[in-house]
Parts: structure tokens; C-alpha cells; sequence
């Protein structure tokens, strides 16, 4: 694909966004519960596109598992999109309303951004979530994957454009960039002709390239340098059920616990048992802390500032709980913070002086995900303030259109 045949591409998706937006919340509705449907109905088809890919693909560990589709998986899509077909229609709401002393009735509603332009590495999970988020919100979703998922992603968005057209709207209102070469990736960063919105959904790479060569507005979906800190009115069973779940569930994604800091206090009981119950991870630790775990790696800087996606924990023992806060300001990356304690004030202490997108107070880090959290599913999860903050669901994706009704009045 060129960037003529792109640009073409572009406007078609464009010319949709207007036609989508004019749409019922009905016609809505059913494009994401006839797509849900033939997820199902079509599962083998699709594990079997997804598996000749999965063999073609060389790498191994967390690229691999993000383009795998399992059954579980293509459930666990259908069952998102109907979740969000239910929600709440976040068209046309009224935000709020006010009458001035001229007798001037001013409102602002939510109405759609237009095309949100979406850029992924392999997640063909992905393709559906963005693409339900934006149908029900009233936007036309213009995806670029990457080649090793290109036929699964398609796959996927043909589904959405038979939906599409079976309600009587444009199939254009999902696409799939062909070409997913870097060249075209960075051309379509710059369609500011075509794109509303642009979000990323992938590795440091692609948000460098993001903020080197976008010309679009865009929402970061940053790294995940997640932490959880074991304050010292932790309770130890507790704070050891909630590291596990966050750093070995799923390693590969953004919500994964990548470093563990531990009060002084109860670092001789909770680190012992915390490498016992994960033999599989791979501690780095600092000094203090491979004192208790001498069999750990010792943790270098970058250690604590990378987000590994990989069965690696990075572990510090801190002396106060604002040692811990003074560290994830140096070193977190503004996604999800949690603290694990008994003790009210210091829940609190965290809430308030933790600077991220989502804080948790006992509780893991792998609840920081939109479907969890209620909004069926998410576009991404927003490490920025502007202008959208943690999982970007529905309304994230609407802006406010101001309403000014009158009788004449002029000023």
C-alpha cells in the first residue's frame, strides 16, 4: 500500500465516520451483537488463521502470547462486546445545562471524536475491542496491526464490515491498513486529513516513534513499570496472594507488577516466602534485599526502570512509606500503583501522593483494565493527563459539543 492508496483508504473511513455518527443507538447495538455472535459461530476458522500465524511467528515469550488466540480468548471477546453493546449509550448525553440571565439555555453534549486511528503490535484482541468501543460510540475505528497478525486482524474486521452493512451502515466505519510496513506506519501517523485521535498500543519503540513522527493528537498508551509496595501493616498472606496474581498471571501485559518495594520492617518474613511461592520468576534485587534472598540477581538502575513483560521481578526494601512513594515518582511510569496494608492512613497516604493513572489499595494491578473496571473494554490505558487518564472506554472516546439555544438574543 502506498500512501496514495492510504490517503484513499483514509478519506473512505473519513466519508464513514460522518454516517456512523449519524447512526441509532440501535443500529449500534446490533453491528456488536451480530459481531459477538459470529466470533462464536466462527471460532474454529479463527484459531485456525491465528495458528498459522502463531507458526510463522519466530519470536517466543511475550510477542507470542499476545498473538495468541485461544478459545478462552475469542469468549472472552464476544462476551466484552456485549458487555459494552449493553452499556449505556454515550451519545447525546447532556453533561450539563444552565440558563444564563439573558434567558440563553446552554448545554454541552457528548458527541463522537470521528476516526480514531488505532496502532498495535500483534493483540489481535485488540481489533475487536477497538473496534466495538468505536461503533458504539459513534467513531470509525482505522486499525494498523502488525504483519505477523495481519490475517487474524483481518479476519476479524471482515466480521465488522459484514455487521456494519447488514445494519445499513458503511463497511468503511472499521479498516485495516494493508501495507504494515514502517514507512506506511509513519505516514499514517501523519494523516491529520483523516485521524481525530491517534493511540498507540504497544512497546517503548512505537511511543518513541509516536512522539518523533505523529502530527495527529494522540493518547498515550504507555509503558506498564508498574509497582506494589508491602508496607510494614501489611498482612503477609494477604500482600504474597496479591504479588503473584500481578506478576505471574499474565507477564506479558502493561498491568504486570514489575517491581516489588518492601518495608524494612517485614522483609525477613515476606521475601523468603514471596521467592518460595514463585519459583518460576526471576528476582533482581538490591543490596538489602539479596541479603535476605542471596540466591537473588543483583538489580541494576535500569532494572528498576524498565517494564520487562517477562517473569523478572525487580525487588527493594525501603525503610518508610514515603521512600516508597519517592521511588515510583523517580521510576513509575504513571500506570498503576498499589499499596498492601492494614493500616487506613497509610491506604490513604498512598491514594493521595501516588501520581498514576489508577492507585490500589490491596489489591493487584491486573484489575487496572477496562473491562474490570466495568467499561466493557478499553482502547488503551492512558499514561497521560490530556485528555484522558487510565482505561479509555466509551466516553473517553466522545467530546463535548457546547448547545446554545435562544430567542433572539444578540450580544
Amino acid at each position: 500500500m502506498n500512501n496514495s492508496q492510504l490517503e484513499s483508504q483514509g478519506h473512505a473511513v473519513r466519508a464513514a465516520a460522518r454516517d456512523i455518527a449519524q447512526s441509532s443507538d440501535a443500529q449500534r447495538r446490533a453491528v456488536l451483537m451480530y459481531v459477538a455472535d459470529q466470533l462464536e459461530e466462527r471460532r474454529d476458522e479463527l484459531l485456525g488463521v491465528n495458528a498459522d500465524e502463531l507458526e510463522a511467528y519466530q519470536e517466543s515469550g511475550p510477542g507470542r502470547d499476545r498473538l495468541l488466540l485461544t478459545s478462552e480468548r475469542v469468549t472472552g471477546m464476544a462476551s466484552a462486546l456485549r458487555d459494552i453493546a449493553d452499556a449505556d449509550d454515550p451519545l447525546n448525553e447532556t453533561v450539563d445545562h444552565d440558563t444564563r440571565p439573558n434567558g440563553l439555555r446552554v448545554e454541552r453534549m457528548r458527541v463522537p471524536l470521528g476516526v480514531i486511528g488505532v496502532v498495535y503490535e500483534n493483540r489481535p484482541n485488540v481489533t475487536s475491542d477497538v473496534a466495538g468501543l468505536c461503533v458504539r460510540s459513534g467513531n470509525a475505528a482505522y486499525l494498523r496491526g502488525s504483519s505477523s497478525a495481519q490475517q487474524t486482524n483481518q479476519f476479524i474486521v471482515d466480521l465488522w464490515r459484514e455487521a456494519l452493512e447488514k445494519e445499513g451502515l458503511p463497511a468503511d466505519c472499521v479498516a485495516l491498513v494493508q501495507d504494515s510496513s514502517h514507512e506506511t506506519a509513519t505516514a499514517f501517523m501523519r494523516m491529520t486529513g483523516v485521524l481525530d485521535c491517534l493511540i498507540p498500543r504497544g512497546g517503548s519503540s512505537l511511543i518513541a516513534a509516536m512522539r518523533e513522527h505523529a502530527r495527529v493528537p494522540y493518547v498515550l498508551d504507555g509503558d506498564g513499570n508498574c509497582h506494589i509496595y508491602v508496607d510494614e501493616f501489611a498482612d503477609v498472606a494477604k500482600a504474597l496472594a496479591i504479588v503473584r496474581n500481578a506478576k505471574t498471571s499474565r507477564p506479558g501485559v502493561c498491568n504486570a507488577v514489575e517491581t516489588v518495594l518492601v518495608h524494612r520492617d517485614v522483609a525477613q518474613r515476606f521475601l523468603p516466602e514471596m521467592a518460595q511461592s514463585m519459583p518460576e520468576v526471576e528476582l533482581r534485587a538490591d543490596d538489602e534485599a539479596r541479603e535476605i534472598l542471596p540466591t537473588a540477581t543483583p538489580a541494576t538502575e535500569s532494572d528498576f526502570e524498565n517494564e520487562f513483560l517477562d517473569l523478572i521481578l525487580a525487588v527493594k526494601v525501603v525503610d518508610s512509606i514515603e521512600a516508597a512513594v519517592a521511588h515510583v515518582a523517580r521510576y513509575g511510569t504513571g500506570h498503576s500503583e498499589a499499596i498492601v496494608t492494614e493500616d487506613l492512613a497509610h491506604g490513604e497516604y498512598w491514594v493521595h501522593h501516588v501520581d498514576a493513572a489508577a492507585v490500589l489499595v490491596n489489591a493487584s494491578t491486573r484489575f487496572i483494565d477496562g473491562g474490570e473496571l466495568g467499561l466493557g473494554g478499553e482502547v488503551g490505558i492512558s499514561t497521560q493527563k490530556l485528555h484522558a487518564r487510565g482505561p479509555m472506554g466509551l466516553r473517553a472516546l466522545t467530546c463535548l459539543k457546547w448547545v446554545v439555544r435562544g430567542e433572539g438574543q444578540i450580544r
